[in-house]
């Protein structure tokens, strides 16, 4: 019983690390740009998209497809680079474990 005690408080312990990490990772961004930085996209690390800058180079009213797709393609390489931010921050407490899908 002694050693369930001490690994409940191990698990405790790694339960506040792990809910420290995941209000850090909101105070996390990152940038992703399409079209050579005409489209830039920022997004947090919970996955918010925070900001999108469009350079007004960029805008055509007789090309608004164009737009659409490097709005499209900047937000979805922001997604992608928070989730490599979820998998570094929080991967350390999953290591090993085996639980596919937890972040």
């Amino acid at each position: 019983m002694k050693n369930m005690g001490s690994m409940m408080k191990q698990m405790q312990k790694m339960q506040k690390q792990m809910q420290k990490a995941q209000e850090e990772l909101k105070e996390k961004t990152v940038e992703a740009t399409a079209g050579g930085g005409a489209v830039k996209v920022i997004a947090s690390g919970d996955k918010r998209i925070v900001d999108i800058e469009i350079d007004e180079d960029v805008v055509d009213p007789d090309d608004v497809e164009m737009l659409q797709d490097l709005v499209l393609a900047a937000t979805n390489e922001a997604l992608k680079q928070v989730d490599e931010l979820v998998e570094q921050d929080m991967g350390k407490f999953t290591k090993g474990m085996n639980l596919p899908g937890m972040f």
